[in-house]
């Protein structure tokens, strides 16, 4: 049996996944964006490619929109949304590699950075080779939604980079077939079968030397090592300052009280304090830090006035911001904005 999350290091998931399933809930008549306020997220945030979020509002997100979807099957169904620029450096590595075959060794070393805690292994069966997917941690109801849409993910990549369905290709599953699936099976395009020992991918040996129509071997080497350096940085990320930074940088209304981060991360608010102090980091110069970074963004990429921004940050009225930002930075707001506007147009 798994850890539970709770006990695990939280590598958090990548915002733009719950976005995209926002944009599916939208579809088939959730309101999305009152469902992301209730689970404390942003919706704003969400669709950043850079930013993640902590497995535990991640797990409340996804487990509330299977139940208020009604549709259990939302898995399936996010995995025929998860275009391959959706999946970072990780996507473009995979897009230009030579081979299926290479392009499921990245996927099987790198995985973590897109869905922490699920592991890829391959073994070789008779004429096929399995690509086991198994979970390190206990995630509950979530579990069958992120295998879902890992596995038939897969598939769905599969058709991307080679073009065509993979002949021989077939998806294997633990445990009962569930009630819903038949409303599946023409979508998926693959044989589906439950009851199995393991969670995988079956591919014919034969088939992995199926050439990706999008290779490119510079783009590819340089994309492996982004992949290489954000693995390294994930692993290294894992301490509580690290987390408290990604419940923070997502959370609405922000900025969050101590007791709703250190509920996210399921210790009380001392231990939350302490571990921060442990690592040298205090909690309001964390959000000093994200409440600078956003400062930054607004003043140069948005037309918002000085109220918008400072109530988007959190602030009484725009005089406090202001203070806060020329002690950041030592230039005001307004100075700040018109020098980035020059440095835009110069360039």
């Amino acid at each position: 049996m798994g850890a539970s999350v709770s006990n695990t290091q939280d590598l958090g998931m990548p915002a733009i996944y719950l976005h995209t399933l926002a944009e599916l809930l939208h579809t088939i008549g959730v309101d999305e964006k009152d469902l992301i306020l209730r689970v404390g997220l942003d919706p704003a945030r969400l669709n950043s490619a850079d930013l993640r979020v902590s497995q535990a509002q991640a797990s409340e997100f996804v487990t509330r929109a299977v139940v208020e979807s009604g549709e259990p099957g939302l898995g399936i169904l996010l995995a025929k949304e998860l275009k391959l620029p959706l999946h970072g450096a990780l996507g473009t590595a995979v897009m230009s590699s030579r081979t299926l075959e290479e392009a499921l060794e990245l996927m099987t070393r790198y995985l973590t950075l897109r869905v922490p805690h699920l592991k890829v292994q391959k073994h070789i069966s008779g004429p096929n080779a399995c690509y086991a997917v198994t979970c390190e941690t206990t995630l509950g109801p979530m579990l069958n939604f992120v295998l879902d849409a890992v596995l038939f993910g897969c598939v769905s990549m599969g058709i991307q980079i080679t073009g065509t369905m993979i002949p021989g290709l077939r998806v294997m599953r633990r445990g009962a077939e569930p009630g819903h699936i038949h409303r599946f099976r023409h979508m998926i395009g693959i044989p589906v079968e439950y009851g199995a020992e393991e969670n995988a991918l079956v591919i014919p040996l034969s088939q992995l030397s199926l050439p990706i129509r999008f290779c490119n071997e510079q783009l590819a080497a340089s994309a492996r090592e982004q992949c290489e350096q954000a693995l390294q940085e994930l692993e290294e990320d894992a301490g509580f300052a690290c987390r408290a930074r990604r419940v923070i940088e997502t959370s609405h209304p922000f900025p969050p009280k101590l007791a709703r981060v250190a509920s996210a991360l399921f210790v009380s608010e001392r231990t939350l304090k302490r571990r921060l102090q442990e690592e040298d980091v205090s909690f309001q110069n964390l959000v000093d830090e994200i409440r600078l970074d956003r400062a930054r963004d607004l003043l140069s990429s948005t037309a918002m006035n000085l109220t918008q921004i400072a109530d988007a940050l959190g602030y009484a009225d725009a005089a406090n911001f202001t203070r806060a930002f020329k002690r950041w930075t030592g230039f005001s707001p307004s100075h700040y904005r018109n020098r980035e506007v020059k440095l835009t147009e110069q360039a």
